[in-house]
Order: C-alpha cells, then sequence, then structure tokens
C-alpha cells in the first residue's frame, strides 16, 4: 500500500498556536491532518516528501468565522441604510433581501466565502434565514459553493415565522409557516450534515431572532435539534430594541427568554450578545452557551461593545464573526480580529486584550462555538487548516514583532491558505476562481437587486 504523503512546513517566520506547543520548528501534514507540531530546531520524525519553506511567513490555524449572512454581500454600502440602526436598517433591507434567486445566492455565497478564503479563513458559519418563493433550495444552493471552494461550512437552516402580521418585524413576504420550516430543517440535517471531526459540511438550525420567530418555532427547533444532534444559532441580545421587544412581546428578558424555549444549552451559540446583565453572563457561562462576537457589525450599526472578556472568564466559549456584510460591508476575518482587539480594549484596556487572546477568538474560540474539536488549533491530529501571511508589504515595513504585525499593522490578505491538507490559497492568489468575472456577474446581480 502506497503512504501518505508528508510535507513539513519548515521553520515559519512566527507562529500562533492556540495552544502552548511551540511550532517554531515548524508543522507536518500527512492525509489531510497535523501530524507533528516542531519545536525549534527540531525535525520530522520520519523524512518528507515534500519541504515548504515557511522563514517569509508568520502562521496560523486556520481562521473561523462563527456568524456570517453570505446573502448580503449583495447589499454592501447601500445608501439607504448607511447611517442607520438595526430596526430600520431591516425594515429598509428585508423587502430587497425578498427579491433574492438562486442565481443572487449562488453569486453571493461565492463572493463571501472567496473574500473569506483570501483573508485566511478556513471554515465559515453562514445564518440564512431568507426563504422567499423560488428560493426553497437556498442551503443546497449554498452547499455546492461551499465544495466548489473547498471549505468548511456550518450552513444553518433559519427561519422566520413572525411576520409585520403578527407584530413581528419582517414582511410577510419573507416568513414561512412553521412545518414547512420544521421540515425542510430536518430533510437538510438528513442530506448533508457530516458529523464528527473532519466535516466538510454541517447543518445547524437557527430561528432567526426574537423579533421575526415565534416561541413556538423556537422550542420545536430546539427538541428537533436534539433529536438530530445538531447545534442551535440564533441572533440574541444585539441592540437595546431588541430587549424592549422581548419585554413587551414576552414578558421576558432576552436570556429568560432563551432558557424558555429550551435554548439554554452547550448545544447553542449565539450572534452578538451584546446586551447581557452580569447574571445573566453567569448563566450562560454555566450553561456553556457560545457567543459569536461580532465588532465591525456591532459599532457600523452603533449596537453596542459586547461584553467579550467577562462572558470568556465565566466560562462563555466567545469566537469571532463577520457578520452580514451588509453590516459588516466587508467579509475579512484577520481584519475581524484586529477589530476585536482594538475594540475590546476600549472596554477592558491592553493588559486583559492581548493579540493572542483576540487571534485565540478567531480561532480556537470559534471552534469551540461550532462544536469543532477538530479545528482552530495547530496540534497532532487536528486538521490541517491553515493561514500563512507574509510581512513584505510596506504597511509592515519597520515591524518587530511578527505576530503581532498582522494585527497592528492591519494585515488583510493571505499568502497561502490550506483545508483539509489541500492548499485552497497559493500565493495570495484563489488558483480556480476567475475574480475578474466573479466580481462582474455580481456586481451586476446587485444592481438588478436593488432596483427592483
Amino acid at each position: 500500500m502506497t503512504q501518505p504523503s508528508r510535507l513539513w512546513i519548515k521553520n515559519p517566520l512566527d507562529t500562533f498556536t492556540g495552544n502552548d506547543l511551540d511550532a517554531s520548528g515548524g508543522i507536518v501534514i500527512e492525509d489531510g491532518r497535523i501530524a507533528e507540531v516542531l519545536g525549534s530546531g527540531r525535525h520530522p520524525a520520519v523524512p518528507c516528501e515534500q519541504v515548504f519553506d515557511a522563514s517569509q511567513h508568520v502562521l496560523l490555524p486556520g481562521l473561523i468565522n462563527s456568524h456570517h449572512h453570505f446573502y448580503q454581500t449583495l447589499t454592501r454600502a447601500w445608501t439607504p441604510v448607511v447611517n442607520t440602526p438595526l430596526f430600520p436598517w431591516l425594515q429598509n433591507l428585508y423587502p430587497v433581501w425578498a427579491r433574492l434567486t438562486p442565481k443572487d445566492l449562488e453569486l453571493a455565497t461565492k463572493v463571501a466565502l472567496a473574500e473569506l478564503l483570501l483573508s485566511g479563513c478556513t471554515t465559515a458559519a453562514d445564518h440564512h434565514y431568507l426563504f422567499p418563493g423560488g428560493l426553497e433550495q437556498a442551503i443546497d444552493v449554498q452547499v455546492d459553493v461551499v465544495r466548489q471552494l473547498g471549505m468548511r461550512a456550518t450552513l444553518t437552516r433559519g427561519s422566520m415565522s413572525l411576520g409585520e402580521a403578527e407584530g413581528g418585524l419582517p414582511p410577510q413576504s419573507t416568513v414561512q409557516a412553521p412545518d414547512v420550516i420544521l421540515a425542510d430543517s430536518e430533510r437538510l440535517v438528513r442530506e448533508y450534515h457530516e458529523p464528527g471531526d473532519g466535516a466538510a459540511i454541517q447543518i445547524a438550525l437557527a430561528p432567526c431572532s426574537p423579533f421575526s420567530v415565534t416561541t413556538d418555532i423556537m422550542s420545536a427547533s430546539a427538541e428537533l435539534a436534539r433529536t438530530l444532534d445538531v447545534r442551535l444559532h440564533t441572533h440574541l441580545a444585539e441592540t437595546l430594541d431588541e430587549e424592549e421587544f422581548c419585554r413587551e412581546m414576552f414578558g421576558l428578558r432576552t436570556v429568560d427568554y432563551l432558557e424558555h424555549v429550551g435554548w439554554l444549552t452547550d448545544r447553542t451559540w449565539l450572534g452578538h450578545g451584546i446586551h447581557f446583565d452580569d447574571d445573566e453572563v453567569a448563566r450562560l457561562g454555566a450553561a456553556g452557551t457560545a457567543v459569536a462576537h461580532c465588532p465591525t457589525s456591532n459599532m457600523r450599526l452603533a449596537s453596542g461593545i459586547a461584553r467579550a472578556v467577562e462572558l470568556e472568564d465565566a466560562g462563555v466559549p466567545v469566537g469571532l464573526g463577520v457578520d452580514g456584510s451588509a453590516s459588516n460591508d466587508a467579509s475579512n476575518m484577520i481584519l475581524e480580529a484586529r477589530q476585536a482587539l482594538y475594540l475590546q480594549r476600549l472596554r477592558y484596556g491592553a493588559e486583559s486584550v492581548t493579540v493572542d487572546r483576540a487571534l485565540g477568538w478567531a480561532t480556537r474560540g470559534s471552534a469551540r462555538a461550532l462544536g469543532r474539536p477538530d479545528l482552530g488549533e495547530l496540534a497532532p491530529g487536528k486538521q490541517a487548516d491553515l493561514a500563512m501571511f507574509r510581512l513584505d508589504e510596506l504597511r509592515f515595513s519597520g515591524s518587530h514583532d511578527p505576530l503581532s504585525a498582522l494585527l497592528l499593522c492591519g494585515a488583510d490578505r493571505a499568502d497561502r491558505v490550506m483545508v483539509g491538507g489541500a492548499w485552497r490559497v497559493v500565493d495570495g492568489t484563489l488558483p480556480d476562481v476567475d475574480l475578474q468575472q466573479l466580481i462582474a456577474e455580481h456586481s451586476a446581480a446587485a444592481r438588478r437587486l436593488v432596483s427592483g
């Protein structure tokens, strides 16, 4: 039997392993996994057929995006919502998004994933909750694009069931009946969900938010997730408007609501999670409920600053998400780590929020949020998902600490990205994607969508 080829990524300029291991001598890749992590001066236990000289590269685990809305790449920097907070931002955009077609979604997803890959991201969670007429196969479309680009994804079957007529925020044209939501959720899990290590596609259930779904669909989704053994995702505590809505609609604060519908569990991860009081932080930590911190979106919509350090100290797995490209306007994970570093320093100070802590949120923290113990670290047995950055641009000239320079000097593009042992970004490019054609088609679709 032919032995699998071994690759030694040798002597990187600097490393972040996400743990206490020393990888200054590099790492060995075999059969899509990390076989060895080598300290300074060490060599592989047995010879490697391939050697990559990483002396000009900073080596990280592949970055993991724990909250996104791929379809929103079509509505970046749209003039009517440039200067609005969340609720009016949504009310202006819902009618536009209701016009999405399968081709629109395909292009939007491909743009989001390509942009993420180029930023060093290897795994992404998408929260898709729009299923207007003609777009019932939305998640199927996304599965195809993820496979084309060779990434990993947690695709969440979102839903909206509480329309304007019942006191919710979304227009009726964007909501679905509970039986439709649950039937499609089960279909998608049975058809696409890959459990266990090395999964490329996983499915989670994701009713959109307290102001767009009923308590019945929240409770039923929690029960279905337990039955199918998949994760749960929703937006929670993003704005004070949402807090007020929960009090008026359900007579509960957001975490009380979460517990009421059976979601206060380690199966759940939450998008944003900004407005929690001390008791709620402790309860989330005790339950092991995770939070996807989305600093750029939170600043863009003036939603607030998440209590990320206190959440993490309380036992909450904290990951990072770029959020949708209509409230971030980019899908760039290395820049999101920089934003998290700076925004959280405003709240907790420089000594509490280190470069390592921010990179930890973008890697092992997001992996924990998605329930992926096989990702997020450089360690033997973990998946060979890597991001490698060069520091030869003008912005890095004069920098002294290579790892810190990635965030402090504003790295925005990886030079090499590997997923499961396969190179997906080479010399800062996507070898199998015609970016100019993609940009042209995507831009045309964006213009059509907003013009009606």
